[in-house]
C-alpha cells in the first residue's frame, strides 16, 4: 500500500527529483543541525537512539526545525521500519491496517516498526485512542509529530505513554550552515548549478526562513533557479532572495496556542509600558491575519483591567479606535489600533477597578443576598412607604458640597472597602477625593463633647 511505503533512500529517485529541502535532510545524527538540548552527545534522546533504546514519543517544533528528518533517521539508525502517514489524510481504518502489518513483522522477523504521525494534534480522541493498547503492548513506536502544545491536542491516555521532546525554531546561524551545505554539496544540492551568493543574501534567507529549515532551502532553491547565469554563475544577491521569498510565513496559529502566546506577549508588553515591544507584537498578529475586532476588543478589556480611573481616557480612545478600523477597514484602519496600543502602552497604570469589581464579585457569590437598606429603596405606593421604604432617606443634592452621611451597603457589609485608588494618573486625585470624604465623613460621626 503506497500510503505506508518505506521512504526512498537518498539519491534513489533520480527519475524525478525531490525538492532540495527534500534531497537535503540529514541522512546521520551527526548532519543534523541545532536542537543541541535533544542530540548533543550524552542527551537524553541521542543515547535512545544509539543504544537502540527506542521508545514512544511526541515532537514538539514549530515548522522545519527537523521533527520528520528524526524521526526518519531514528529507523535508519536502529534499523527499525518506519511507516509514515499524515493526520490530514489517515483514519482509524488505515491506522488498523499499519497496526496488523507491525504485529505480522513482529512474529516473522521481531522487527520494530516506527510509525510515524505527522500533525497528530489533528487527529480526533477516538482515533488517538486507537494507538494506547498497541503502544502499551510494543507492538508500535509511536512518533507523532506536532507544532502545537500536545497538553492541548494530544489527550491525556496517549500522552502519558509518551515521553514529550520539544524542538525548537534554528537560529540564524543554523540556518546559514544548512544554506551554505545545500550550495556546496554536488550530489544532492546546487553546486552544480555554480551559484555564488552574495553574504547579505545569505543573510536575508536566514532572516525571510523565520527559524524553518525547509523555508530557508525553498527560497534558496527557487532564487537559484529563477537567477540566469552569467559568465557561467549565477549571482545571487539579496533583491533575488526577497523577491523569491515574496513575503515570509510568520507562525501564528488563531486557534493554538501561538494565538496565545503573542496575545500575551501585547498585554504584558502593555502592562510594563513598553511601547516598542507592545507595537512589535500588535503588528505580528495584524502580519498573520488575526481578527481585528479580537485585538480591538483586548485592548479595549487593557484600557479598563490595567489602565482604569488613572487614565479614564484610555477606553475612551480604545473604543474609538475600534469604530475607526469598523469606518476604514484595511490597511488605514489598522493605524488606529496602533495609535491605541501606543497610548495605552504609555498611559498610567491601576488595576484597582479590577481589584475592587472582583472583591465585589466574590463577596455577592459567597456571601448571602443581603436585603437593599429600607432608606435607599424607592417607594412608588402607599403601601410601600408605610413598610418604611424610603424612610430617612437624605437627598444628597438638597445638602452643602452635596455631601450626606448615611450607609449605603446593606448591614453586614458595612465598612467594606472595595475600591483602592493608585497614586497614578487621575486616580492620585480621585484617592485624594476619597480620603477627603471619609474624613468629612468621621468627622461627622465623632462623638461630641
Amino acid at each position: 500500500m503506497e500510503l505506508f511505503s518505506q521512504p526512498e533512500r537518498a539519491g534513489a529517485a533520480a527519475k524525478a527529483p525531490a525538492p532540495l529541502a527534500d534531497r537535503m535532510r540529514p541522512r546521520q545524527l551527526d548532519e543534523i543541525v541545532g536542537q543541541e538540548h535533544l542530540l548533543g552527545a550524552g542527551r537524553v534522546l541521542r543515547t535512545a537512539i544509539e543504544t537502540g533504546e527506542l521508545h514512544s514519543m511526541i515532537l514538539w517544533g514549530p515548522p522545519g526545525s527537523g521533527k520528520t528528518t528524526l524521526a526518519s533517521l531514528m529507523a535508519h539508525v536502529t534499523g527499525a521500519r518506519f511507516v509514515a502517514f499524515s493526520a490530514v489524510l489517515s483514519g482509524v481504518k488505515e491506522i488498523r491496517e499499519v497496526i496488523a502489518e507491525a504485529e505480522r513483522e513482529r512474529g516473522r522477523h521481531g522487527a520494530r516498526t516506527i510509525l510515524f504521525v505527522d500533525e497528530i494534534h489533528r487527529f480526533n480522541r477516538a482515533q488517538q485512542d486507537a494507538f494506547l493498547p498497541h503502544v502499551e503492548k510494543g507492538t508500535i513506536v509511536l512518533i507523532g509529530a506536532t507544532t502545537e502544545n500536545p497538553s492541548f491536542e494530544v489527550n491525556s491516555a496517549l500522552l502519558s505513554r509518551c515521553r514529550v521532546y520539544v524542538l525548537r525554531g534554528l537560529e540564524a546561524d543554523d540556518l546559514l550552515t544548512i544554506a551554505r551545505r545545500a550550495l556546496a554539496d554536488g550530489e544532492r544540492g546546487l553546486a552544480q548549478l555554480h551559484p555564488e551568493v552574495a553574504p547579505e543574501a545569505l543573510v536575508a534567507i536566514a532572516t525571510v526562513a523565520n527559524g524553518d529549515a525547509r523555508v530557508a532551502l525553498n527560497v534558496l532553491e527557487l532564487a537559484v533557479s529563477l537567477t540566469r547565469p552569467s559568465g557561467g554563475r549565477r549571482h545571487l544577491t539579496e533583491a533575488s532572495i526577497r523577491e523569491a521569498a515574496q513575503r515570509r510565513t510568520l507562525l501564528y496559529d488563531k486557534s493554538g496556542e501561538e494565538h496565545y502566546n503573542v496575545i500575551s506577549a501585547l498585554h504584558k508588553s502593555l502592562r510594563d509600558s513598553d511601547p516598542d515591544a507592545a507595537l512589535y507584537w500588535l503588528t505580528r498578529m495584524l502580519e498573520a491575519g488575526e481578527d481585528r475586532l479580537y485585538i480591538a476588543r483586548r485592548l479595549v478589556r487593557f484600557a479598563s483591567e490595567d489602565v482604569g480611573n488613572a487614565d479614564p481616557a484610555a477606553l475612551t480612545l480604545t473604543l474609538a479606535a475600534k469604530e475607526a478600523y469598523d469606518f476604514l477597514g484595511d490597511p488605514e484602519g489598522e493605524l488606529a489600533l496602533a495609535q491605541a496600543t501606543l497610548y495605552l502602552a504609555l498611559a498610567p497604570k491601576s488595576n484597582a477597578v479590577y481589584v475592587a469589581y472582583n472583591e465585589a464579585k466574590d463577596d455577592v457569590k459567597e456571601r448571602p443576598a443581603e436585603p437593599v437598606p429600607l432608606h435607599i429603596r424607592n417607594a412608588p405606593t402607599g403601601l410601600m412607604k408605610d413598610l418604611g421604604y424610603g424612610a430617612g432617606y437624605q437627598y444628597a443634592h438638597d445638602a452643602p458640597e452635596a455631601r450626606v452621611d448615611q450607609e449605603d451597603l446593606p448591614e453586614a457589609l458595612r465598612g467594606r472597602q472595595y475600591y483602592r485608588p493608585t497614586d497614578r494618573g487621575l486616580e492620585a486625585e480621585l484617592g485624594r477625593r476619597l480620603a477627603e470624604w471619609k474624613h468629612w465623613r468621621s468627622e461627622r460621626r465623632r462623638p461630641r463633647v
